[in-house]
């Protein structure tokens, strides 16, 4: 019996295209590795060319390794309902809400989920927090964008308004340390603490070479890591994840005679796929090989047409 055929989309047209490319380059690897045929489709933002490059490869799964804006805002999931094809990850609507900060950021707190306190800003609106304080764009993912505004920062993204939209997100900035959990179906993988010499787990921190420091497990309590964890799957839960996602949040324990404590800052539903990205490296650390762990996302895709 032949190989099922898998097309791995990569590439896109978002400002997330090389991180993309990495993550299609490796997972094709890795699922030829895992004894399907493969075929790497580099997608831009035309829908009829994209059409025309499944319809070739006639493929049985799509691997939906696309970042940013048309691959993990619900659109390229649209359309692959249309074609009637299963594909990898979170479906149009959780796709969408995930990728809208602030919509969901409501349904975390809906679903009773910490957060920090923010709330979006159109432009020419002053701060409606003390610094420190984040600001993101809505619909951007690999922490493009973001500015943190400390004490003493002499920039001030909402005056200078480097953003392509009209409206930001600004978040209470949390101290402390920054996790990720990998969840895969109903369950946590691991929690991952990330570290890094420029102070901030930015876009050149994720992807520069030694940008970053990934400690597995993280150190903390057995009861905060546990929490970490149940915290990861609700989010996936509350957004209507599927497959695999990953939660990146913050631990504060730098508030003396206080106890530690989590919050929430956002779900990644495409995360980076490379070999050495976060979710394979806590996925291995749980015994989970990559090409396995992409063997299981291929073997549990959905259509939900």
């Amino acid at each position: 019996m032949s190989p099922r055929r898998v097309a791995v989309l990569m590439g896109g047209a978002s400002s997330e295209r090389e991180v993309s490319l990495r993550s299609g380059q490796a997972v094709g690897a890795a699922l030829e590795q895992a004894g399907y045929a493969v075929t790497l489709v580099d997608c831009s933002h035309d829908a009829a060319a994209l059409i025309a490059a499944l319809d070739a490869a006639r493929p049985d799964v799509v691997f939906n390794a696309l970042h940013g804006r048309f691959g993990e805002d619900g659109c390229v999931q649209g359309l692959l309902e249309l074609m009637g094809l299963p594909y990898t990850h979170s479906g149009v609507g959780a796709s969408a809400a995930a990728m809208d900060k602030a919509f969901a950021r409501q349904l975390f707190q809906a679903a009773g989920l910490p957060v920090a306190e923010g709330r979006v800003v159109r432009r020419g609106e002053p701060a409606p927090l003390p610094r420190p304080y984040v600001v993101k764009p809505l619909n951007e993912g690999s922490s493009v964008g973001v500015h943190i505004v400390g004490l003493t920062s002499a920039e001030d993204p909402l005056r200078d308004w480097p953003f392509a939209g009209d409206r930001v997100l600004v978040e209470q900035f949390i101290p402390g340390r920054e996790l990720t959990v990998a969840v895969m179906g109903d369950r946590a993988l691991g929690v991952l603490e990330i570290t890094s010499a420029r102070g901030f787990y930015d876009y050149d921190a994720k992807y520069a070479p030694g940008g970053s420091c990934h400690v597995m497990p993280a150190p903390l309590p057995a009861e905060d890591y546990a929490k970490a964890g149940h915290l990861a799957v609700a989010a996936h839960q509350a957004l209507g994840c599927r497959g695999v996602s990953r939660a990146d949040l913050r631990y504060d324990d730098t508030r003396p005679g206080e106890a530690p404590r989590l919050v929430l800052l956002e779900v990644n539903t495409q995360p980076g796929m490379t070999a050495t990205s976060l979710v394979p490296d806590i996925a291995a650390h749980a015994g989970l090989s990559f090409p396995d762990l992409v063997r299981w996302m291929v073997e549990n895709a959905q259509c939900d047409e």
